[in-house]
């Protein structure tokens, strides 16, 4: 396909508002041909173009079909790998809902995610796909029918399927076909759970835009140094404890200028950590030397899976590097949001209160639990994030934490997240989580767990104090554990609930 007829493609699917999650590879297909989409590491590596990826999963699709019928669940539970990515868009391409789930879970949690969601099939390796031939279309869909079953990671209480919609997964990626993918070399490093929502819309997202992928089945900081410096690569997008980790293993000390965009989401960055990722990519480097120009850009996305994916993104240009503070950066388009207190009245610019969304990838409620949906949607589609927020200059939303994560102590509120930051302005902590423990005169009082820097001697007492220092009375941790590690979720988010055990 010429350079002309490409542009002619990707315009077409930049305006097509029916893409559906089984007809996406096809699509792609039509659109980016013989162009690599994935080259994945590891001891099962796997390349593909876009036309053999649509192939893969028309056959895929075939076999799925032949032990289903639309609309049954179908738990993918495959191993962390693009095979999964691939494997849900065929399960939805046979008219069935794939529910994937995370490999880093539980026996009893994947029993649960099965049990609850009714599965009429359970695909736990690619030999389960075998013996389809492909060949036949897909099976109609709607951008309003639900496309997959999500389940929440369950930091609280019993995991949750969020059902989204084509519309929701999809339906909004179009524009980034508009990507100049056929007049600049681009490859993305990525390291993500696949069966969370940041790590499929990631992967659905550089498909559409004709970016390819080089995927590790697992997170490993040395691999994805060494993977970004042999290939190149122009993008990496992970969590902030994957960029905590990369510069545990000596990021400042490899060659990372080919970077050009630097991405995050799933949770808070630290500005400063961005800033240091920032410097060691580059705008651009001067073809045939050594030479690079500029800073890398860094992109951080909020979202959660019940919006299926982001709703506000935050650019930090090399040039202008803290052009929004420390604002979520700019509602995506579609998305509207709000700011209201308890009584869902919206609260003056400046005050904290709840962040509530609406907007085309809000969940169609969550599976089999109609109180769970009622609690979480309003009846005219407002999303109740349950994550706390106050209007900044311009208008922009700055983030205060998770409703859960306020303390009240003696009266008053400290977030968690605030104190978390303080926390890491000091030279040796890498890492902090604050929770609140009971305390019969303050109701609550802040605590810590921290990881520290290679190298670095501090004590958990001479943290306490210069934590008294450092921060209002009300918010200073009265007690510092430092460990090694932080239990994590499926997900790397900090499991605080097992942190409580710490402090007994």
């Amino acid at each position: 396909m010429n350079l002309a007829a490409n542009l002619g493609a990707r315009a077409r699917l930049a305006r097509d508002k029916d893409l559906t999650l089984g007809t996406l590879l096809e699509r792609l297909a039509a659109v980016h041909g013989e162009r690599r989409l994935v080259a994945e590491l590891g001891c099962d590596p796997l390349t593909l173009t876009y036309t053999e990826a649509a192939t893969l999963v028309s056959r895929w699709s075939d076999a799925v079909a032949r032990r289903t019928t639309p609309g049954d669940r179908v738990v993918v539970a495959l191993p962390n790998s693009y095979r999964l990515f691939l494997a849900c868009a065929a399960v939805a391409r046979a008219g069935a809902v794939p529910v994937p789930v995370n490999d880093r879970m539980r026996p009893d949690e994947v029993d649960h995610v099965i049990t609850d969601s009714g599965a009429d099939v359970v695909l736990r390796t690619a030999a389960d796909l075998a013996g389809g031939v492909g060949g036949a279309g897909a099976v109609r869909a709607e951008p309003s029918d639900v496309a997959a079953l999500f389940y929440t990671s369950g930091t609280t209480g019993k995991p949750k399927g969020a059902r989204l919609t084509n519309r929701a997964l999809v339906g909004q990626l179009g524009s980034g076909a508009l990507w100049p993918g056929r007049l600049r070399r681009d490859e993305a490093v990525i390291a993500l759970p696949i069966a969370h929502i940041m790590g499929f819309s990631a992967l659905a997202g550089l498909a559409v835009a004709g970016i390819p992928v080089c995927s590790l089945p697992r997170f490993s900081a040395p691999a994805v140094l060494d993977a970004i410096e042999a290939r190149r690569a122009t993008m990496f997008i992970g969590v902030p404890t994957m960029y905590r980790m990369l510069l545990e293993a000596g990021a400042e000390e490899r060659d990372l200028r080919s970077i050009r965009v630097f991405a995050s989401g799933a949770d808070v960055m630290p500005p400063e950590l961005a800033r240091r990722f920032q410097r060691m990519g580059a705008t651009l480097t001067v073809p045939g030397t050594d030479r690079s120009i500029g800073e890398a850009l860094f992109v951080e996305g909020y979202g959660m899976v019940e919006v299926g994916g982001a709703v506000a993104t935050r650019l930090s240009p090399s040039f202008l590097p803290t052009l929004l503070g420390d604002a979520l950066g700019m509602t995506l388009p579609g998305y509207k949001t709000r700011v209201v207190d308890d009584a869902g009245r919206d609260v003056r610019r400046g005050q904290v209160g709840e962040l509530w969304v609406q907007g085309p990838g809000v969940l169609d409620g969550y599976h089999n639990n109609p109180e769970a949906s009622a609690e979480t949607v309003t009846p005219d589609g407002w999303l109740r994030t349950g994550d706390l927020a106050r209007r900044g200059p311009l208008g922009l939303l700055v983030f205060a934490g998770r409703q859960k994560d306020v303390i009240k102590n003696g009266g008053y509120s400290v977030f968690a997240v605030e104190v978390e930051a303080s926390l890491q302005d000091h030279p040796d902590v890498l890492e902090a989580a604050v929770i609140g423990l009971p305390d019969e005169r303050s109701g609550e009082v802040p605590v810590a767990v921290v990881r520290l820097r290679p190298g670095a001697s501090t004590t958990a007492d001479e943290l306490v104090a210069w934590a008294a220092g450092a921060m209002a009375a009300y918010k200073a941790p009265r007690r510092i554990i430092v460990v090694d590690d932080l239990p994590r979720t499926g997900t790397t988010k900090v499991h605080k609930d097992e942190l409580r055990p710490l402090f007994t």
